[in-house]
């Protein structure tokens, strides 16, 4: 068993090619052979948000506080929630982030 403490793995602010307005990056966890999978908890101040981009294996987003968007290329934008869990098939273009007046924070998984 591995216990990984909270706050135990430094903040990051999210890179600005990846990202636009100010966000935060919180590393929960890695992939552990023969796993792939790796998340994060990812906070998003009001109206920040993803750059448009893909996931070749998809991405999973379950928000945990605050009002946020999400959309897929060529549909309308959805908002999201706490307890939503928002799945990004692979190779699919999207972004997600905050509304333009709350935060939101959310996990991020992925391989």
């Amino acid at each position: 068993m591995e216990i990984t403490r909270n706050g135990s793995q430094a903040s990051l602010p999210g890179p600005s090619d990846w990202f636009t307005g100010n966000t935060r990056i919180d590393p929960l966890f890695g992939p552990h052979e023969p796993a792939r999978a790796g998340g994060a908890s990812v906070t998003f101040e009001p109206a920040a948000r993803t750059a448009w981009h893909t996931h070749p294996l998809g991405q999973t987003l379950i928000v945990t506080s605050g009002l946020g968007r999400a959309q897929v290329w060529g549909e309308p934008i959805e908002e999201i929630r706490p307890g939503d869990v928002v799945w990004f098939p692979p190779g699919v273009k999207h972004w997600h982030g905050a509304a333009p007046d709350k935060a939101m924070t959310h996990i991020a998984i992925q391989e």
